[in-house]
């Protein structure tokens, strides 16, 4: 059976996309499939999720995919570990698609 993958993007406007990018990715690494440098990141998860970040000098760029009916609390998820590793800043999630 093929799930509806839905595809959202969210931009993060941070100057520790990389910090961000490397902490989440070493976070999860126990749970989940797992590659990274300090530019790019890419995790696996369950149920067909993929999570790409990518780290520039303003942002940090989120994509995930994943089925529409688990989409919204996967991106609830990744906000609240981005958030707390960001703790110092406030940041703002929009995520689009």
């Amino acid at each position: 059976m093929t799930q509806n993958l839905t595809h959202t993007t969210c931009t993060v406007a941070t100057e520790h996309g990389s910090r961000y990018l490397q902490q989440l990715c070493k976070h999860w690494a126990h749970k989940f499939e797992v590659e990274f440098d300090p530019t790019r990141g890419r995790i696996a998860m369950p149920e067909d999720r993929v999570i790409t970040l990518t780290a520039g000098p303003q942002a940090l760029t989120i994509a995930l995919t994943a089925p529409a009916e688990s989409a919204a609390a996967t991106q609830r998820v990744i906000d609240a570990h981005i958030e707390r590793f960001a703790f110092r800043e406030e940041l703002s999630f929009d995520w689009q698609g």
